[in-house]
């Protein structure tokens, strides 16, 4: 794996950029010449599909916010940025993953700054699709947007908000299957982030059914998937079976922060509708916390986020804000939920969100989101994405009750009657 241009090589970036910080400064189209023509083509692709924008000149990062762990500071984090994105997305919205993860996010938010007003425009997003997932036999990512149906209908009990869901589960349970790559591993889910996509959708429709068929098909996969991709040593996930054996230009292992960020905040999501005393729940309480562990050790100590390439940081030398959401998330709710040791990850968190908040535009842009792909890429640092907000409010609700002075174990889905 080679990179063509000197900008984003090891030596080259720290004596002209002076590290990720420096390369906000520099003029947007010096910026953009050093972006790969592949990676920029997917770049316009995504901005094609309305998943978000890198504009040259996203204008002055936010002065107005504090990244402290207060809940008034965080609060008006979450909403700054949860009130651009929703202005921006609102006339796009779509089932594909890339809209399935934000509003994950945005369901979390409103639950957590009780905004009614984010929860109606899911609702009305969800009815407006009718409560069908995006294809009839859905692979990982197309199931995802089954997890916010699934939370109105733990909210409302309303029969349509489960059933299409409960369809489509059914099928696969009953031997049919999506398409899957050739040159990948046979398995449902053969990519590390299917494991945030498919496995929350399913211990939902557990809660929803009480149905144990839900959460044995759960566990055999993710069995499965771990034991391919999940290296024991190093505590992370490989993306797929082609990176098993791929390097960095450090000659490194290629282990991609958003794919791991996938499967941890997967884990915190999958459990929070498992039951307590479910066979396998400390297997997955256990890989968060070996997880955990491993990406503490890769935190940047000046900025607080993860890199796009978690063991080639001067490869990669800017944060990526869409791993380290999702890693920031799994961290806050391991410590709400008794999982992590407060007093060890508490400050991992809190640089981790000083960073994130630090990724704020004046008019609540999220930078510095690698757009689509599936390893470490290159991006400017406006470039924003609807899924890395999603994963910024998930982890801004999350860190918003670690923040408050009686946090403890939060469920997720309170059991009301309103949307």
């Amino acid at each position: 794996m080679t990179r063509p241009l000197l900008a984003f090589r090891r030596r080259s970036v720290n004596a002209t950029l002076g590290a990720c910080l420096a390369l906000a400064t520099l003029p947007a189209a010096f910026a953009q010449n050093q972006i790969p023509p592949k990676e920029q083509a997917a770049i316009d692709k995504d901005i094609a599909r309305h998943f978000g924008s890198a504009p040259a000149n996203p204008g002055p990062r936010a002065t107005d916010l504090s990244g402290a762990l207060k809940p008034r500071d965080v609060r008006k984090a979450v909403r700054k940025v949860a009130d651009w994105q929703l202005k921006v997305s609102q006339p796009y919205f779509d089932r594909i993953w890339t809209w399935s993860v934000m509003y994950s996010g945005y369901m979390a938010a409103a639950d957590a700054l009780h905004e009614p007003r984010y929860r109606q425009a899911m609702y009305d997003m969800a009815n407006g699709f009718h409560w069908e997932l995006r294809s009839q036999v859905p692979n990982a990512d197309d199931q995802s947007i089954g997890q916010t149906y699934l939370e109105f209908y733990l909210r409302n009990h309303k029969p349509e908000e489960m059933q299409p869901t409960q369809a489509a589960l059914d099928r696969l349970l009953a031997g049919q299957a999506p398409r899957i790559p050739a040159n990948q591993a046979q398995i449902p889910w053969w990519w590390c982030d299917a494991l945030f996509m498919a496995p929350p959708v399913w211990s939902r429709m557990y809660a929803s059914t009480k149905d144990d068929k839900y959460l044995h098909y759960l566990d055999q996969h993710w069995a499965e998937t771990s034991k391919l991709l999940y290296d024991p040593a190093r505590h992370l996930f490989y993306r797929d079976v082609t990176f098993l054996n791929a390097k960095e230009p450090n000659g490194q292992p290629v282990f991609w922060s958003r794919g791991n960020g996938w499967v941890m905040a997967g884990i915190a999501r999958t459990l929070d509708d498992m039951p307590a005393n479910w066979k396998t729940r400390l297997r997955y309480e256990q890989q968060l916390r070996e997880m955990a562990g491993a990406v503490k050790k890769l935190q940047d100590p000046q900025n607080g986020l993860w890199h796009s390439g978690m063991l080639d940081a001067a490869d990669y030398p800017q944060p990526e804000t869409s791993g380290s959401a999702l890693i920031t998330f799994a961290l806050a709710w391991g410590i709400n939920h008794g999982v992590l040791n407060r007093a060890e990850f508490e400050p991992v968190v809190a640089k981790a969100w000083r960073g994130l908040v630090g990724q704020i535009y004046a008019d609540g842009r999220l930078g510095n989101i690698q757009q689509t792909g599936a390893a470490p890429a290159h991006y400017l640092p406006s470039s924003s994405y609807t899924y890395g907000v999603g994963g910024f409010l998930m982890a801004g609700s999350e860190v918003l009750k670690l923040s408050e002075p009686a946090h403890g174990r939060h469920p997720r889905h309170p059991r009301s009657t309103s949307h």
